[in-house]
């Protein structure tokens, strides 16, 4: 049989697998073309075009159907993504085992400001701070693919206290103010908890934006998570050998004391420091598995330090871990730092392998992007922008499962999706090029992401 056959046979199927779980049967055809949508070349995959793509002799009917279905309809994000991952985890598991859950979050830059969680924030995308929505996911990884298989919307201070916004856009009653950081732990222990879900308790990666937060760090310790995440190099660390003073003798008078101590020459550094203080022997290059250009490598060295937090030092010395550093050669400082618990006797190559296999967060953000749509859908509304983005992962998996059923997993190779010619003449809603016939057709607020 030809493979577009085999190909086009498992998208079917897959489809069917997540029809099962969104309920009425009138929600099967609708999810079965926007998944079709997502994955068909365009350069828009927002309703409208993707509508035009699929059913170009309805378009205006199909239009409806797309956007009711993606904006109103309540079927479960969970339960799809639940699908999702049975789907795409085994297929992934044949090049090797899951060996991380990679937290991160990705900005949407928007033009309007009605969009649920639009706000004046940092943007990564941009380098800067603009007008986004931005999204924290937390994805499973090993070293030939990975995947998102939870995701939720920040919801800024500004939009969360403002009940009108959050009526207009029905944002639930129980989702008030979290930070990037709780929300990421939220995600994970749902993931844990579910029993189906299938996700093992593998070492937690993330960048400084969540590695800087002492909470988080703690938390994912609670949870008997191991970690490996940035930190910034004003990060404060008890070098090795070195800590908090303890608790002077009691004298017999008052409380006994119990806080460990600090004075003029003991003292942390902080981590930029340390590293420059380290002996030339300390620095090895180390090669790891990098993008489609082959292998990298790079200097490193690695320590084993005390976190320095002042009020966390109350309740005792924090217990030791790893801080891994990485100096190119020729700069003038280290470009990268991560700190780890990772067990004590984990060989260096094999602690910088776990360290950069988040860069692969990076490419799927890229390829749900720009491949998929995550950051088209131009609706404002809470349930929408979620069944929006879950859908994109679906259809972001069936690309991955793919993948790897080549041997060797090919990164950049797309399964085709026939679908019908677009009408001649057809212009998206919003495009430059769109004829306006009536003050009606002008959308006064455009919400479509900025920059497309």
């Amino acid at each position: 049989m030809d493979e577009k056959i085999r190909r086009s046979e498992r998208f079917g199927q897959f489809v069917d697998q997540l029809a099962a779980v969104i309920g009425h049967a009138d929600r099967h055809q609708p999810l079965s073309h926007y998944c079709t949508g997502l994955l068909v070349p365009g350069r828009r995959k927002s309703v409208e075009p993707m509508a035009a793509r699929i059913c170009p002799s309805r378009v205006s009917a199909e239009h409806q159907s797309l956007l009711h279905f993606v904006g109103q309809s309540p079927w479960s994000d969970e339960a799809v993504l639940r699908v999702t991952r049975q789907y795409a985890l085994p297929v992934m598991e044949r090049h090797g085992p899951v060996e991380a859950l990679i937290v991160d979050d990705t900005s949407i830059p928007k033009k309007g400001k009605h969009s649920v969680g639009v706000a004046n924030q940092y943007c990564g995308v941009l380098g800067k701070n603009h007008n986004c929505q931005v999204a924290v996911s937390v994805s499973v990884a090993n070293q030939s693919a990975s995947l998102p298989v939870a995701h939720r919307l920040y919801l800024p201070k500004s939009w969360a206290s403002d009940s009108e916004r959050r009526r207009k856009t029905k944002v639930p009653d129980d989702v008030g103010f979290a930070t990037k950081w709780q929300i990421a732990l939220s995600l994970i222990d749902d993931l844990l908890r579910d029993e189906e879900a299938k996700v093992p308790r593998e070492c937690v990666l993330a960048d400084a934006g969540y590695g800087d937060c002492l909470e988080f760090r703690e938390g994912l310790t609670q949870r008997g998570l191991t970690y490996v995440v940035g930190v910034s190099k004003t990060t404060t660390v008890w070098p090795p050998g070195t800590g908090p003073l303890p608790a002077p003798p009691y004298s017999g008078r008052g409380r006994p004391p119990t806080r460990p101590r600090r004075n003029k020459e003991q003292q942390p550094t902080n981590a930029l420091d340390l590293a420059r203080s380290l002996p030339e022997q300390a620095w090895q290059t180390v090669a790891w598995r990098g993008g489609s250009d082959g292998d990298k490598s790079g200097r490193f060295a690695a320590l084993r330090v005390r976190p320095a937090h002042v009020k966390r030092e109350r309740k005792g010395a924090l217990p030791e871990q790893w801080l891994l550093v990485e100096w190119p050669q020729g700069d003038d400082e280290p470009a990268k730092y991560w700190l780890s618990t990772q067990p004590a006797d984990i060989a260096l190559d094999d602690l910088v392998r776990k360290a950069k296999l988040r860069w692969q967060i990076e490419r799927d953000y890229q390829e749900l992007k720009q491949e998929v749509g995550f950051g088209h859908y131009e609706g404002r509304g809470w349930r929408g922008f979620h069944h929006h983005l879950t859908l994109c992962i679906a259809a972001y998996a069936f690309v991955l499962a793919e993948r790897a059923r080549l041997s060797p997993p090919d990164p950049r190779r797309a399964p085709p999706v026939e679908v019908p010619p677009l009408p001649r003449g057809f212009r998206p809603r919003g495009s430059p090029a769109a004829g306006r016939t009536s003050p009606a057709d002008v959308d006064p607020d455009d919400d479509s992401v900025a920059g497309t």
